[in-house]
């Protein structure tokens, strides 16, 4: 299988790669800063017996996105939208470039990175969400809109790319990520979620590229247009 994966050169879009990392897939990583990162994570997808690419690039900008579409000219089985750059600030300190930052990073290329990819039959799309998209999180009100955004879109793109490709999104609770660095109350978050989680704890990005993955499995070809809510159980309280 072909891959292609934004963001993938950290957190859980390398964790997504590492768990693709199987013979005969080859994964495209795509990352905007650190090529040093991005190498380090296509070396564990080698390591494991896949082929790996390295693509640098902005999926803000649309010439870099023509750039990641090209990778696979014969067409990619799976794509990944994970990337994500955002302002964490009350709606009413945040600067319009600021919002438009936001959208920019995973909104608007959920739907331009998927209408220029060359879709193979089969194809699995996948969003990354989060649980600010439909509850309240202190400062998340432009990114809350992307993600909602998100999920929106993966509704309508499923039936419009149906029956060559299905459409999901996965929905994750708090994870173990350097992201939790950018939020005020980050530790009280985390002291929550730990101590209400059914399941017990908060998630690693390994958790989530695991639902990635299944979602992607020939078994699961009937499940189109989900949002799946990965957090543990913590949003049943």
């Amino acid at each position: 299988m072909n891959i292609l994966i934004t963001g993938a050169s950290r957190g859980i879009g390398a964790a997504i790669a590492r768990r693709f990392a199987t013979p005969g897939n080859v994964v495209a990583i795509n990352y905007m800063k650190s090529e040093e990162a991005a190498e380090k994570v296509a070396a564990e997808v080698r390591a494991a017996g896949a082929e790996a690419i390295v693509v640098g690039g902005d999926v803000r900008n649309e010439d870099d996105l023509k750039k990641l579409a090209a990778v696979f000219p014969a067409g990619v089985d799976v794509l990944v939208h994970n990337a994500a750059i955002g302002v964490l600030k009350p709606w009413d300190k945040i600067r319009t470039g600021q919002w438009d930052l936001t959208l920019e990073s995973s909104l608007r290329p959920f739907w331009l990175l998927t209408r220029l990819c060359t879709l193979n039959a089969g194809a699995n799309v996948i969003g990354l969400s989060s649980m600010g998209s439909r509850q309240y999180v202190p400062g998340y009100a432009a990114m809350g809109v992307a993600k909602a955004g998100i999920e929106a879109l993966t509704r309508q793109l499923a039936v419009e790319l149906a029956p060559r490709a299905r459409v999901n999104t996965v929905c994750g609770g708090l994870v173990r990520t350097d992201a939790l660095n950018y939020f005020t109350d980050g530790p009280q978050m985390i002291a929550f979620a730990e101590k209400h989680t059914p399941m017990g704890g908060i998630a690693s990005p390994d958790d989530i590229a695991a639902i990635v993955h299944l979602l992607c499995d020939p078994r699961a070809r009937w499940i189109t247009g989900q949002v799946i809510v990965a957090d543990g159980g913590l949003s049943l309280l």
